[in-house]
């Protein structure tokens, strides 16, 4: 198998000069406070690091560092902006980019003389899918095709064929069966199956301790709260939606509603980064932008794909790695999510009745 990785790089231009800026260094930085570790990352000397700092500082006209005798080096707000708005770039169009390689891995691998059966899925982007995906990507046997893709997105790419597995989350509790009214008409009970994959937390994502206080969906709805949404599509922006009917909140009172955002990580970097107080998505991506997390209800997260899809080999691989102590570990060392009986089959019946 071959694979592809795209990498982008930030280059900067001013009055004919361009500089290349490494983000990642800066990124160490700000999350260790020592070149040093920075610089080895980067594999560079530390004079070397200091080197890019003072030409880095000299084309913007202003220092990115600044050393504080026994706190180590820490980011000038104008450095730290740099850091934030290379989260945001990142949580923003990583997937974008992860779709895009992947697009061109399959059409390259299928060229080669000999290549691997391809697992085609398509899913929303989170956490847990991403980790699926690396854990497949280490077997050379399985050629795993996956594309992000809206929640309701996915299962009419299974329809129309184009696609051998779905992702589908659908709430737990009183907001499960609204959920999979949206969702019916694409679900046939009789030709699909379903696959247990995770669950996962949801609610609002705030900022370190919680300054405004912002404790349910109401507080939306509150002049001093900036909130920023994920993408129309997304089935996040759905669920929110149902949950903003079933509590009476007109989504029109909230400031920010309509700026939506195409993952979990990036509405978890505008919150982090100061451009939002608030956001509506999975526990794991508060955490990982070191944000506080106020859960609302809980999803579980399945796979739907055709009965007879589950007799494919690349199908039966996968479903041995989600049962395998591996998988359980890693997801289990993702913030809010959980797995029980993952790699299990259901009918959509069972699927569709309401979990409380």
């Amino acid at each position: 198998m071959i694979r592809i990785d795209i990498e982008h790089v930030w280059t900067f231009r001013r009055d004919g000069d361009a500089m290349r800026l490494a983000l990642g260094f800066l990124t160490d930085i700000h999350t260790t406070g020592k070149i040093t570790v920075a610089a080895r990352n980067a594999g560079i000397s530390y004079r070397h690091g200091w080197n890019l700092l003072e030409k880095w500082g000299a084309f913007f006209g202003t220092p990115l560092v600044v050393r504080q005798r026994g706190r180590g080096t820490t980011l000038t707000p104008f450095g730290e902006r740099l850091v934030w708005a290379g989260e945001r770039f990142e949580a923003r169009l990583g997937p974008l980019l992860e779709n895009l390689s992947q697009e061109l891995e399959t059409e390259i691998n299928q060229l080669l003389p000999s290549h691997p059966n391809v697992l085609r899925v398509h899913a929303s982007h989170g956490f847990a899918v991403p980790k699926l995906r690396e854990l497949l990507n280490e077997r050379e046997d399985i050629g795993a095709d996956f594309r992000y893709v809206s929640n309701e997105n996915s299962l009419v790419s299974l329809a129309q064929n184009e696609c051998d597995l779905a992702g589908m989350h659908l709430p737990q509790g009183a907001l499960r069966q609204r959920s999979i009214e949206l969702s019916r008409g694409w679900l046939k009970p009789q030709a699909h199956r379903a696959i247990s994959f995770v669950t996962r937390e949801m609610g609002l994502m705030v900022r370190k301790d919680n300054p405004l206080n912002i404790t349910w969906l109401s507080d939306l709805t509150r002049e001093d709260v900036r909130f920023v949404n994920r993408d129309a599509d997304s089935g996040t922006r759905l669920l929110l939606e149902l949950m903003l009917t079933e509590a009476d909140i007109d989504p029109s009172r909230i400031s920010g509603y309509v700026h939506g955002e195409y993952t979990h990580a990036a509405v978890a970097a505008y919150v982090a980064s100061g451009m939002a107080d608030v956001a509506f998505g999975v526990e794991a991506a508060a955490r990982y932008f070191n944000l506080d997390f106020v859960r609302l209800l809980t999803e579980d997260y399945y796979f739907v794909c055709r009965r007879e899809t589950l007799e494919l080999e690349a199908v039966k691989a996968m479903l041995e790695i989600m049962r395998g102590d591996v998988f359980r570990r890693e997801i289990s060392n993702l913030p809010g999510y959980s797995v029980r009986d993952p790699g299990s089959t259901r009918t959509i019946d069972q699927v569709l009745q309401r979990v409380d």
